[in-house]
């Protein structure tokens, strides 16, 4: 990928984080209709394909060293999936936002013990700022602990490893090579699980919601997102990334409200406002003129 400046990579995070949260009650109502593991094995199937057929990578995916990174993070995210698959299932929809978003603010702390670098504190006041926001979007009712909630909260350390070990080796890897590798795992361990999981079944027949979640996840929502990821994180930091990604439920909630007829409180507004200053926040510390690629990289190494 060619060099961008840090701000048009947050851009290009920003973008990931929207198609995200606006395929939101698309995989919701897709869902009644297909299991997960079945919906995840399909669904990253098709983005593997696309995107090997595309980039036609051949014998370098096969490399010892790039192979064993791909896999690795690629093993994170379908912990991750897998976690939050069955921790919905024995707690609510709130209480599973809130806390796999609960990522952001630990995506510093993990970089601490990866890199031995305490990130700086603009950083963690902004994570904070995102999570609080979160908070206030997510949790309508009082926050009643469940079962499941501890399952959501190893699905959180999951999605936050997995932008810190994007961050470690996309400057060491082809970007493109790596996501193809991630998807291909996730697609590989999501067929694993179909056949050893008693309650998962293959559909006879899919519906019209499955035909339409899996036009806009494969594609949009996986193969390119994560391409993205990849590719713009040599550009930017780990806790920045998260932080941008904490966006996700504000664009789901208004893709909610836009399409799906749901009221936005005042409550909502605040916290959506919050998890944007957030942001605000951590773009201010870094506001230069055509901020160059070096100057990223001294950034990442004070962070990292």
């Amino acid at each position: 990928m060619k060099k961008i400046t840090t701000a048009q990579a947050d851009l290009l995070l920003l973008s990931v984080a929207f198609i995200w949260g606006s395929t939101f009650i698309v995989v919701k109502n897709a869902l009644e209709g297909i299991t997960p593991f079945a919906f995840n094995f399909i669904r990253f199937t098709i983005a593997f394909f696309f995107l090997y057929l595309l980039y036609r990578p051949g014998k370098k995916l096969f490399r010892k060293k790039i192979l064993l990174a791909g896999a690795s993070i690629g093993f994170v995210l379908f912990l991750g999936y897998t976690l939050q698959t069955i921790g919905l299932k024995y707690t609510t929809a709130a209480n599973a936002a809130f806390i796999t978003g609960l990522s952001v603010i630990m995506v510093p702390f993990l970089n601490i013990y990866f890199t031995k670098h305490f990130p700086q504190p603009i950083v963690i006041v902004g994570a904070l700022l995102a999570a609080i926001g979160l908070a206030l979007l997510t949790l309508k009712n009082e926050f009643i602990i469940q079962t499941g909630d501890f399952l959501m909260l190893f699905c959180a350390l999951c999605f936050a490893l997995h932008i810190v070990l994007i961050a470690r080796y996309a400057t060491h890897y082809n970007s493109t090579q790596l996501a193809i590798l991630q998807i291909s795992v996730v697609a590989l361990f999501s067929f694993f699980a179909l056949i050893l999981h008693p309650a998962e079944c293959w559909p006879t027949s899919f519906s019209k919601d499955v035909w339409i979640a899996l036009a806009l996840t494969a594609i949009p929502a996986t193969a390119l997102a994560l391409l993205v990821m990849n590719g713009v994180q040599k550009f930017t930091t780990a806790s920045r990334t998260a932080i941008i990604l904490a966006t996700e439920p504000v664009f789901g909630a208004l893709t909610a409200w836009s399409y799906g007829g749901e009221i936005l409180t005042k409550l909502d507004l605040f916290g959506a406002s919050l998890i944007l200053l957030g942001i605000l926040l951590v773009e201010l510390k870094n506001k230069q003129p055509k901020l160059s690629h070096e100057q990223v990289q001294k950034e990442r190494k004070l962070e990292q």
